[in-house]
């Protein structure tokens, strides 16, 4: 029987676009080296099969308050015991009436997390450190909705600076009832990364869009130290396929119940808290 498994990133929304957008495209051919067929339509009864292959239970899907996945959410009406949500798209220059939207959504569809990227938007000129994003940190703690906010140099040929981890360190201060995680690693800043998960009981790193047998020895080192319940496993599906990832996961240098935790029991305990997968 493989390990239980909790995929905490997967798109199957990339094929509702006709026409991806340069940087994506850029990141396809030249960063990850992926397949033609990364960006296209997605059958749920494949992604199924993929994941029951490699044991896991769920998987949670990106999703996008502006432009609303239709297949994300065509997932988790037919397999709710599958599927969840992680909605970005949070309108931050006009908070209020986006904040409203993602309560209403929150309290009718099941959303996992919450996620911003910082590189992503607003031409990657605001830090979390920014104002902008307060109203977005006090909502989430208030419906005590997590957040996932993008660490470290993306791939896209965007500025990277501002996802730099230590931006979270005063957000972890200022905010410390926000549950909050770092996603798809933090590199170059690994150590940064390491060194304030040990300062914040609130904060998380999942290694979304990283092979694991490419993750730094120092991770791996803290995974088994001090930190083994603070890693939390997710593939950024089909960027990088299950059939790859978990497969790598599981033949990490952890012990197994580090690895379980990383696979499933962190994800389930930080994203899932009480419910049975």
């Amino acid at each position: 029987m493989p390990r239980k498994v909790i995929d905490c990133l997967v798109n199957v929304h990339f094929g509702e676009t006709e026409q991806q957008p340069g940087w994506m495209l850029a990141v396809r051919d030249n960063y990850f080296k992926g397949a033609k067929s990364m960006f296209g339509a997605v059958d749920m009864a494949e992604l199924l099969d993929e994941m029951d292959e490699q044991g896991v239970r769920r998987a949670i899907l990106m999703d996008n308050l502006t432009s609303p996945s239709v297949t994300a959410r065509k997932f988790v009406e037919a397999r709710p015991e599958r599927f969840s949500l992680a909605m970005g798209g949070v309108n931050l220059l006009r908070p209020v009436a986006s904040l409203r939207e993602l309560a209403a959504v929150v309290d009718d569809l099941p959303v996992s997390y919450a996620a911003v990227g910082p590189s992503f938007w607003g031409d990657g000129q605001y830090p979390p450190t920014d104002a902008v994003y307060y109203p977005l940190y006090a909502k989430c703690a208030e419906l005590d909705l997590p957040l996932c906010v993008n660490t470290g140099i993306p791939g896209p040929p965007i500025p990277g600076e501002v996802q730099n981890p230590i931006h979270l360190d005063r957000v972890c201060v200022r905010f410390p009832e926000l549950k909050l995680c770092m996603i798809h690693g933090a590199d170059p800043w690994w150590d940064v990364a390491v060194r304030l998960l040990l300062k914040y009981p609130n904060l998380r790193l999942m290694t979304s869009a990283w092979s694991p047998k490419r993750l730094p020895e120092s991770l791996l080192h803290y995974m088994r130290t001090r930190g083994p319940k603070k890693i939390i496993f997710g593939s950024d599906w089909p960027v990088l396929a299950q059939r790859r990832v978990v497969p790598e996961a599981q033949a990490l240098d952890l012990p197994d119940d580090v690895l379980d935790d990383y696979l499933y029991g962190n994800a389930q305990d930080f994203f899932f808290t009480e419910q049975e997968l």
